[in-house]
């Protein structure tokens, strides 16, 4: 494993983030140089695991070993889902993985959905298999989840493999959540007795990573009180939070006079928003107003460039563990 040394960031005038930073209101207002928070670099980060995946994977090749080998299923033409899908089977490109993309119509039934994972469950050369979401509105996620075996749900998104993570038994994590701890386990982020509050409780970040932040582990060994858009006086409980993990799909939410100064402060969200200036005619945005929040921050991830990355290599991992059979042996 990369370890990864941690120091203040040296301003350097070229750097987008630090602009921002610098020309904030906060910086304004009181007319000094604010303290610049550690900017947590997924991009960065992401890079070295799939280096250290690529790296095993040559040792799997030398030693005649099975090449590990991701399997996709794609329902319809969504655009953002092919985009993400795309990613995936470029990364396992980039490690040495084999990878099979398997496209289907939008109109497809959901019995021949079901069909088509049974067929890659029973294919002994495939390790991970993933449904890209969301599915059209009458297939059942639920159907399609649980009928993935657990050996191969890479995802981690059956109940098995969100039972045995509950437990803390083998399991495979799912990938935001896990990547978002690995991040934490980095940067040396301390997280032991500190209060973790976690906006968001969907089942893919919101609720396993809750789980893993109050872990007798380390990263772990937090205080964690997860919140959502129906907690009362949400801004005050935010700014009680050491650590603060922000999942709720609401682009720009979580502003400076909703963080204590020094808090470490994780964006999951990600957005587009209309801006003229830009020739795309938007630019990404998170949960978080990045500008003015990093002016508080200790560290901070930013959008695009932070919790994203670790997403599809957080996969590839699960894949790689699943190919040696390291969890369900």
């Amino acid at each position: 494993m990369i370890v990864v040394s941690i120091r203040k960031v040296k301003y350097d005038k070229n750097n987008e983030w630090e602009k921002l930073i610098r020309t904030s209101s906060f910086s304004r207002l009181f007319k000094k140089e604010p303290t610049m928070p550690i900017l947590i670099d997924g991009k960065k980060t992401s890079e070295e695991i799939k280096n250290e995946i690529a790296a095993r994977v040559m040792e799997i090749k030398s030693e005649g070993g099975k090449i590990p080998h991701l399997a996709a299923v794609l329902v319809g033409n969504d655009g953002a889902s092919q985009t993400y899908v795309g990613a995936k089977v470029k990364s396992c490109e980039q490690v040495g993985f084999a990878s099979t993309l398997v496209r289907l119509d939008e109109d497809v039934s959901e019995e021949e959905l079901l069909k088509k994972v049974e067929e890659i469950n029973d294919n002994p050369d495939i390790d991970g298999l993933i449904v890209q979401l969301p599915l059209p509105g009458y297939i059942s996620v639920e159907k399609v989840t649980s009928k993935i075996k657990p050996e191969k749900d890479v995802d981690g998104f059956t109940p098995a493999n969100v039972g045995r993570m509950v437990l803390n038994w083998p399991s495979y994590v799912s990938a935001t959540p896990n990547g978002i701890v690995e991040l934490l386990k980095r940067y040396k982020i301390e997280t032991s007795g500190k209060h973790c509050v976690v906006i968001g409780r969907s089942h893919i970040v919101g609720s396993p990573v809750s789980i893993l932040m109050a872990r007798n582990e380390n990263p772990g060994n937090c205080t964690v009180t997860l919140a959502h858009s129906r907690t009362k006086n949400l801004p005050e409980l935010a700014k009680t939070a050491d650590i603060l993990i922000v999942a709720l799909g609401k682009p720009g939410f979580v502003t400076a006079d909703m963080v204590k100064d020094g808090a470490v402060v994780i964006d999951v969200g990600i957005h587009r928003v209309e801006d003229p200036s830009k020739k795309s005619g938007f630019r990404l945005v998170g949960d978080v107003k990045f500008e003015e929040v990093a002016a508080k921050a200790s560290a901070i991830t930013p959008v695009p460039g932070g919790v994203g990355p670790m997403t599809i290599a957080s996969l590839l991992y699960n894949t790689l563990l699943a190919a040696e059979k390291k969890i369900y042996k």
